[in-house]
């Protein structure tokens, strides 16, 4: 486990483990509390009803701080790497940093405002998030290649564009399926008409969900090789 303590790998790591674990402890508790349908609810299905709301809400948070931090280190790794404006351009690694913040935000407002209670706000939350990290790995991406060879290897910046174009394809069927679903309750039934869009849309929002961790997971090893110091500077 040695190499757990190189460099920042820590925080992609964990960001991984624990937002997987997010997903699926809170399926699997509103599936034993028969919260939910077995076949594919929404991911916010899931953490809508206590106590998993309150554990999905806790856990949805801390994703969100570690997917914070993960995504500063990943600026400033790449700002490093800018200091020649050849290799990277600068604008388009903060345009990549701010769409990291505003879809950690989008986390923030899903996991605040639970499905149920407050729909609309939830509802713009996730949008929220969707966009803006859907965005946020394409324009990584096209960072990788662009500072090759320096930082990712070529596989990895092909595994990085094969999960965004995956993200990116799965996550207009995810909006566009919701719009056609009308029944608001839990609980599906096969004959409801509606229900080959709802299981579309469920599907596909679990593939970009996952197409984001499977992202943040190529990180692990660039992390390794760079570390963050505080400076203090104090004013006389």
């Amino acid at each position: 486990m040695s190499w757990f303590k190189q460099g920042l790998c820590f925080l992609p790591v964990f960001l991984v483990i624990w937002s997987s674990s997010t997903f699926i402890v809170t399926y699997l508790i509103a599936l034993f509390r028969h919260d939910v349908d077995i076949i594919f609810p929404y991911i916010s299905d899931t953490g809508a009803n206590p106590p998993e709301s309150c554990i999905f809400g806790l856990m949805t948070f801390i994703s969100a701080c570690a997917g914070t931090a993960t995504i500063y280190a990943r600026y400033k790794y790449v700002e490093k790497l800018s200091e020649d404006p050849k290799v990277v351009n600068p604008r388009l690694n903060k345009t990549a940093f701010l769409f990291g913040m505003l879809s950690c935000l989008g986390m923030c407002i899903v996991a605040t405002f639970q499905e149920t209670t407050v729909t609309v706000i939830h509802d713009i939350g996730a949008l929220l998030f969707f966009v803006t990290g859907v965005l946020y790995i394409i324009l990584q991406s096209v960072l990788s290649h662009r500072a090759y060879p320096f930082g990712s290897s070529m596989f990895v910046c092909r595994v990085r564009s094969g999960v965004a174009i995956l993200a990116f394809l799965a996550f207009f069927p995810t909006v566009i399926c919701a719009f056609f679903v009308t029944q608001t309750t839990l609980h599906r039934d096969k004959g409801d008409t509606d229900y080959p869009y709802h299981i579309a849309s469920a599907v596909c929002e679990w593939i970009v969900a996952f197409s984001f961790i499977c992202f943040f997971l190529t990180y692990i090893d660039d992390f390794k090789i760079f570390t963050l110091r505080v400076r203090v500077e104090c004013k006389e």
